[in-house]
């Protein structure tokens, strides 16, 4: 893949971060605003589909509320999402019209997209909206999420979110130009290109230090573990650059380019591998972990080492190797207490159709 390949894209997803919406008192600040809505709003102009993921509604609320720091208590963190919710989407109505677009608030919470028949009703529900020239802008329902406020971030949801549609491309704007090696040292450089993401590529990513946001670049680059293995390109570039969008899909040299993997999964499979927090893991051994990789086998019980959690036939299961390296998911179709107690004979334990190589 190369850059030009993105002049095509037709479906963009775009993450903005609390860093680039809001203002050294943590307020959104108006003008910075509006220089992103203007180039989501070129990109609708020029016959792009667009889809907004937006974080801002803790730091807004932080604001509000009169907090200098992060709150740490779940329920002061959902009291600061409620307040600065509805005034973020004030906001982006607001600068939105002033382009002739209407705007529609998505919340969603990870149960959301885990359920099989909500998920389908969510893509169906924002690929309704952009057929209708409306910009989805989604979040997290931060003021009712029972878990610590985690998909676990927005980068995150922005990967699920461009993997749910499928989009063309997902970009993820933040205050930084892209991935950069020589972080914080006197020669940062850019990273162009990022064609696998291996060791070298993770030690690049850093949490973050801002007292409004989460994640940082580490959370970044897990994002695009998850679009680059549905086969999705994912740009991560600076959102302070009032260009920085059209660079992108002009194919030129813009922020970090993490290159798709050639085959694209099938949506059910998408939502197999990325859609589900496992409730329990099968370890293999080798033979099997070939098997099931290059041979493309269904999983059977000779092949399995030992079994962990607690799940049900029928639930998104991990699994991993005998050194406890993740390479697989699948659905089982038998409990864990029937696989511990061996009553599964010689049956299928994860049928190769229920089943995604990461």
């Amino acid at each position: 893949m190369s850059r030009e390949t993105l002049k095509s894209a037709a479906r963009l997803v775009v993450k903005l971060g609390t860093g680039v919406l809001t203002d050294r008192r943590k307020q959104i600040d108006p003008a910075q605003l509006g220089q992103l809505a203007a180039q989501i709003a070129a990109q609708r102009k020029a016959g792009k589909e667009v889809v907004l993921v937006s974080s801002g509604a803790i730091g807004a609320g932080m604001g509000a509320l009169g907090y200098e720091k992060r709150p740490t208590e779940l329920a002061e963190l959902q009291a600061c999402a409620a307040v600065g919710q509805p005034s973020l989407m004030a906001r982006y109505a607001e600068v939105f019209a002033k382009h002739d677009l209407h705007v529609a608030q998505v919340l969603l919470t990870h149960d959301d997209l885990e359920h099989h028949d909500r998920h389908l009703n969510a893509r169906n529900t924002l690929v309704t909206l952009l057929g209708r020239g409306v910009v989805p802008i989604i979040n997290e329902n931060d003021a009712v999420s029972l878990a610590e406020i985690k998909f676990g971030d927005n980068d995150k949801l922005s990967a699920l979110v461009a993997s749910l549609l499928p989009a063309d491309l997902l970009v993820i704007l933040t205050t930084v130009d892209g991935v950069l090696e020589n972080f914080g040292k006197a020669n940062p450089k850019t990273i162009s290109v990022i064609e696998k993401i291996d060791a070298d590529i993770e030690k690049l990513g850093g949490a973050t230090t801002s007292e409004t946001a989460v994640g940082g670049m580490k959370s970044k680059i897990e994002a695009a573990k998850i679009v680059v293995r549905s086969g999705i390109p994912l740009i991560i570039a600076s959102g302070k650059k009032k260009d920085a969008l059209a660079n992108i899909l002009a194919g030129e040299d813009e922020g970090t380019l993490f290159v798709a993997q050639p085959n694209r999964l099938q949506g059910r499979k998408r939502w197999i591998a990325f859609f589900h927090h496992p409730k329990g893991a099968l370890f293999v051994d080798a033979g099997a972990k070939k098997a099931l990789r290059e041979a493309g086998k269904s999983l059977l019980p000779p092949g399995v080492a030992r079994c962990e959690g607690d799940f049900n036939a029928g639930e998104v299961i991990r699994i991993c190797d005998l050194e406890g390296t993740e390479f697989a998911r699948g659905i089982a179709k038998f409990s864990a207490e029937e696989i511990r107690g061996k009553k599964t004979a010689r049956a299928e334990l994860v049928h190769r159709d229920d089943l995604v190589i990461l």
